[in-house]
């Protein structure tokens, strides 16, 4: 199967264009796509630009675009090209327009609106940068979320993708020989969450990233023993502690979100009742 291009074309940061993307592609196992991301494209000159690297790899093109005359002039020049393209939120904004009897306001990155909800997601990601891996733990009662596992457990790219959705995350590294600073077991405002995986899984994991570092691929990192040993040494930690545990094998980054959103719901709603 020929590699599919993929052109997503946005008015704006395109975060919305690209879940949409992404959404669409999880639908096709193994197919070979390549992602092209225009964000904020808001001029005809710009447009005009684009248009001459998506004629060197043509494809199709995904684009949120509210301005009539750019829009119009991508049509145009992609029709001239054949290529498919697909405005992806028209269906959902004339739905909307039909039930609410009113016109939407054709202004870019509308739904990116700096208003107080931007603001508390930039000092969330803020935040959980500052305090990745352990870093400044003695301000860890700040945060919303603490994330616990050995490493390479997904802890830092799930902290990250937390951030974006407004939580502040710290997370620290379960070590054998190095525990924890004791204050990691009296924490009141932050709900803590133990992340595991399965070990070999995880010996696979290590090993990939000893590989893409030029480092030898086989050290006591990778040890069998001893990353079983210490995957329990976590596992017995979390459940000392009555922390909730995810497991992160087989989920995606997304799904381990999901998944901690939602046991951080469920612990926000009991602080709120108070002990019964």
């Amino acid at each position: 199967m020929p590699r599919l291009h993929l052109h997503l074309l946005s008015d704006s940061t395109g975060e919305t264009l690209e879940m949409i993307a992404k959404a669409a592609l999880a639908q096709f196992e193994g197919a070979d796509v390549s992602r092209h991301f225009w964000p904020m494209v808001r001029s005809q000159q710009h447009l005009d630009r684009i248009m001459a690297e998506i004629a060197s790899n043509p494809g199709v093109v995904f684009f949120t675009l509210v301005n009539a005359e750019t829009r119009a002039r991508l049509e145009e020049q992609c029709a001239a090209l054949g290529l498919p393209i697909v405005p992806v939120l028209d269906a959902a904004v004339e739905a909307l327009e039909g039930a609410l009897g009113q016109h939407p306001k054709a202004r870019p990155g509308r739904q990116h609106m700096m208003d107080e909800a931007y603001f508390a997601r930039v000092d969330a990601i803020q935040f959980t940068i500052a305090h990745d891996d352990g870093v400044q733990w003695e301000d860890w009662e700040e945060a919303d979320i603490v994330l616990a596992g050995v490493s390479r457990s997904s802890k830092t790219p799930t902290s990250i993708y937390l951030a974006n959705r407004g939580y502040k995350v710290a997370n620290i590294p379960i070590v054998v020989e190095s525990p924890p600073p004791p204050e990691l077991f009296g924490l009141k405002h932050p709900l803590v969450v133990g992340l595991t995986t399965a070990p070999e899984r995880l010996i696979q994991v290590r090993r990939n990233r000893l590989l893409s570092l030029n480092q030898a691929p086989e050290t006591a990192y990778v040890d069998e023993d001893r990353v079983a040993r210490e995957v329990q040494f976590a596992r017995r930690m979390f459940a000392d502690n009555d922390w909730p545990v995810i497991d992160v094998t087989r989920r995606s980054i997304e799904e381990a979100a999901a998944a901690i959103i939602n046991l951080f719901n469920e612990f926000k709603a009991a602080r709120e009742i108070g002990p019964s």
